[in-house]
């Protein structure tokens, strides 16, 4: 197996799961797009588009770093207009970009509500909607959204229904797109069993405690890139990462873990079948 030579164009790859999805593609030798809004450096948040620009390429790839806002549709089109001119063509987008605020429907401010749809179901819908005329010209064309299975349980919506509803609506993307597209574009989603050591987790969720309980960004990473290989028939699935991995063989997991001996904190949105991988055990939810 080998992305070389590949486009890849993903939102969100100036860090954390965006960026491991990236590396890991870039040690193939593939082109990477980093489309993301961090051009100068975050005091909470580490690295630029500039700074995966250079991890990409000591990593064996090609990088063209654009400032992108996946909530302005010219920003958008701009930027798979570059990436076509720079690489000659897109083979693979996704759609990694998110926001996240934890509030009760009586406590959120409308405008982290409207952030949240702006970049999470809406920046998904128009980055796939700009992508598909450059897709219609690659050999094996994927789209990934990093988003949950549809299990749409009042469990999920209770605790955040404003944050609930943005992140399936990333789903839903996934579900009429991959019928849309059947036989021409592999569409799929891709979701994590435990909390992955990431900013949201450290700033927002859980801070060093929920991080060591986390599971590396490269559990991601390496399912993604499975998903690359496979054909686009492949589409319309809704994976979790530990699951997709047994199902490709892999029976070791400890690598994964952010911190070797901690219990492993279970993630939002994940649905009780499948059960996790012979071996794997998942501790309570902590946030």
């Amino acid at each position: 197996m080998s992305l070389a030579n590949k486009t890849l164009f993903i939102t969100g790859a100036s860090r954390g799961i965006g960026l491991a999805i990236a590396l890991k593609a870039a040690k193939d030798g593939a082109n990477i797009v980093i489309a993301a809004k961090t051009e100068t450096p975050h005091p909470k948040l580490e690295g630029t588009i500039y700074t995966a620009a250079e991890d990409i390429e000591k990593a064996g790839g090609k990088a063209l770093p654009l400032v992108v806002d996946v909530r302005d549709e010219e920003s958008v089109k701009s930027a798979f207009a570059k990436a076509d001119s720079h690489f000659g063509g897109v083979d693979i987008v996704v759609n990694n970009a998110s926001a996240i605020q934890m509030s009760k429907v009586a406590d959120i401010e409308m405008k982290r509500f409207d952030l949240m749809h702006q970049i999470n179901a809406r920046g998904t819908f128009l980055v796939s909607k700009t992508a598909l005329a450059y897709l219609a010209k690659a050999e094996r064309p994927h789209i990934l959204m990093l988003s949950p299975p549809l299990d749409m349980k009042e469990k999920w919506f209770a605790p955040h229904t404003a944050y609930s509803m943005a992140k399936f609506g990333m789903s839903l993307v996934v579900l009429g797109l991959a019928g849309e597209t059947r036989g021409r574009v592999g569409v799929n989603a891709l979701w994590p069993r435990t909390t992955i050591a990431t900013a949201a987790i450290k700033n927002v969720l859980g801070g060093e405690a929920l991080m060591r309980r986390s599971r590396k960004p490269d559990i991601l990473a390496d399912c993604a890139y499975r998903i690359f290989h496979k054909p686009v028939t492949f589409s319309g699935n809704f994976l979790i990462d530990d699951s997709f991995l047994s199902g490709e063989g892999v029976t070791d997991f400890e690598a994964y873990r952010a911190v070797p001996g901690e219990t492993l904190a279970p993630d939002f949105f994940v649905p009780d079948e499948p059960a996790p991988p012979p071996g794997v055990v998942i501790g309570e939810n902590t946030f």
